[in-house]
């Protein structure tokens, strides 16, 4: 069998690698990837080395003037940003905010690693098939003096059985084949925040390296830059569901009912994605993002033309994916779930504050707007 993503929204699953405002120069609204050993072996051969060895040492970005010609001759690649608009915003910034995380890549090009794609199909079918009390369970085991370094870990072990016979070893999938490298754009994102005003709820833009959503417009906020696959690109490799999963003595083994397949685990990770959906919508209208609320009921409507066939579903990874894509429940105003969070560091002030949580959100701008949440994959096999 094959899998085919095709990316709804600007996708970015990376392998850890960013672009230093020094490994590239923006030039006519594109980024310009610099290929330094090229760059060295050239400068090598005359008294230049030294001047650019020491801008490198001290600049936050190089200096066009003096090296803007590196841009046209010696670059390894070439990136365009999604919009013109967003070169100006690029200028303005301060370079320890334009380090540019890029899309997982091999010599052939970029490609999508099948890990990614199985992460979030292992979310989609906890997040399916959890027990209302789970979460009480691990509100419980929270409250101990030491609590447990991974306390929902009974929680996925009932649902998908331990790491010996879980159901995910029924299926395997391929990092996908190498796309062109002229299907990734560099986006900007900026994050979207719901902040209390007067006694009510209002739309803020988060602001590096305060932290605070202060910011009412747009270009008040910090503006960040990645490298991600455009909306239509379509990656494709193998999705191989293994026969030996199928015996009936190793289901009555393993204590399977049946051995997991495709249109088992799209129907659970569709039931994630409409959870996912409504929760995105519902906080883009309160925050009044009207084009990105337009772009999610897109999604809800792709979701339904999909229905119960079993050949696909809608998933969300990679940067940008937020939270709520990570955890197998959504309903983060349970008393329980406000426990957990309360007692976990990273979240603690947060879910303290009594406000929706989590209450910011990665936000692409397309055409200088904010128009869309990132990450949204189609995903068939067959």
């Amino acid at each position: 069998m094959r899998y085919r993503a095709t990316c709804l929204t600007p996708l970015l699953v990376g392998d850890g690698r960013r672009l230093s405002p020094i490994d590239y120069m923006v030039w006519r609204d594109q980024v310009n990837v610099l290929d330094q050993t090229r760059i060295f072996r050239l400068l090598a051969k005359g008294p230049r080395l030294e001047g650019y060895l020491a801008q490198l040492r001290k600049a936050e970005k190089l200096d066009f003037s003096a090296w803007g010609g590196f841009a046209q001759n010696f670059a390894d690649r070439r990136i365009p940003f999604e919009h013109p608009s967003s070169s100006a915003h690029w200028n303005r910034e301060r370079g320890e905010h334009l380090f540019i995380p890029t899309f997982a890549a091999g010599p052939a090009g970029p490609y999508l690693p099948g890990s990614a794609l199985k992460g979030a199909i292992r979310t989609g079918i906890v997040a399916a098939r959890l027990n209302p009390g789970a979460l009480r369970d691990v509100a419980g085991r929270m409250q101990s003096d030491r609590p447990p370094r991974r306390p929902a870990e009974p929680v996925e072990e009932q649902v998908l059985g331990n790491p010996g016979q879980s159901r995910m070893k029924a299926v395997g999938i391929s990092d996908s084949l190498p796309v062109s490298f002229d299907a990734m754009r560099v986006y900007l994102i900026r994050v979207a925040a719901l902040v209390a005003r007067g006694g009510r709820l209002e739309l803020g833009w988060k602001q590096s390296p305060r932290g605070t959503a202060d910011g009412r417009r747009p270009e008040e906020s910090t503006p960040y830059f990645a490298e991600m696959a455009a909306p239509g690109t379509v990656f494709e490799g193998r999705w191989e569901e293994d026969p030996f999963f199928s015996q009936p003595d190793i289901l009555r083994a393993l204590n399977w009912r049946e051995a997991p397949g495709a249109a088992r685990m799209f129907e659970a990770c569709n039931q994630h994605a409409a959870g996912l959906l409504a929760a995105h919508r519902s906080y883009a209208e309160q925050a009044g993002l009207e084009q990105l609320a337009a772009a999610l009921g897109e999604l809800e409507s792709r979701l339904g033309a999909i229905g119960r066939n079993g050949q696909a579903c809608l998933l969300q990874m990679g940067l940008g994916a937020g939270f709520l894509s990570k955890v197998a429940s959504l309903d983060t105003g349970a008393e329980s779930y406000r426990q957990i969070l309360q007692r976990v560091p990273l979240y603690s002030r947060a879910a303290s504050t009594g406000l929706p949580f989590p209450k910011t959100r990665k936000v692409v701008f397309l055409e200088g707007r904010p128009a869309t949440l990132p990450g949204w994959v189609l995903l068939e096999a067959g």
